[in-house]
């Protein structure tokens, strides 16, 4: 007489498990993915151009935007480039985390209306190599998303080249 085998049979607790760890694997996978897409200039190389001057290149994101990862007082943070921010705009919520102090306050127009923001100093602010030192920046009450807007208050320092999808930052050399 052969015996005969069954088929193993999974219960619904199996299954549900199985399930929830092909959705958890899918929802890791496709995060990592939009992050990308979301910034494409998570690792930033520094290369010397002919001039002698540290230089960075960013690529566009799919929305035409200039994302980047960077630090502010030794801090990890995400910038967006905004060459109409006059300063170097951090939400409130951010601005809470890296310990930034409020000083006078002022009022702001951006696109989404008028908002309070507060002055204060960074002590160090970075993008890839390029780094300055006292930079005038804003908290800004309004801005609900994660990123810091690095405006002119950082940008005016840099020899600034756009081509194409790319955006070329240098500092220049300030002996010439």
């Amino acid at each position: 007489m052969d015996k005969q085998v069954n088929p193993p049979t999974f219960n619904t607790f199996t299954i549900a498990v199985i399930w929830i760890a092909l959705l958890g694997g899918a929802s890791f996978f496709f995060d990592d993915a939009l992050e990308k897409i979301n910034n494409p200039n998570q690792t930033i190389t520094t290369h010397v151009n002919p001039l002698g001057e540290q230089e960075i290149v960013l690529k566009q994101n799919r929305q035409g935007h200039y994302v980047a990862n960077g630090q502010i007082n030794g801090q990890d943070v995400q910038f967006l480039l905004d060459t109409g921010a006059t300063n170097v705009a951090i939400p409130e919520h951010i601005a809470q985390r890296l310990n930034l102090k409020k000083g006078m306050s002022h009022k702001t127009v951006t696109a989404n209306g008028t908002s309070t923001s507060f002055m204060t100093k960074l002590d160090s602010i970075s993008l890839g190599s390029l780094e300055m030192q006292n930079v005038q920046a804003s908290i800004s009450q309004g801005m609900q998303f994660d990123e810091i807007l690095l405006g002119m208050s950082f940008l005016k320092h840099l020899k600034i080249t756009q081509q194409g999808k790319l955006l070329t930052l240098s500092m220049p050399d300030q002996n010439n």
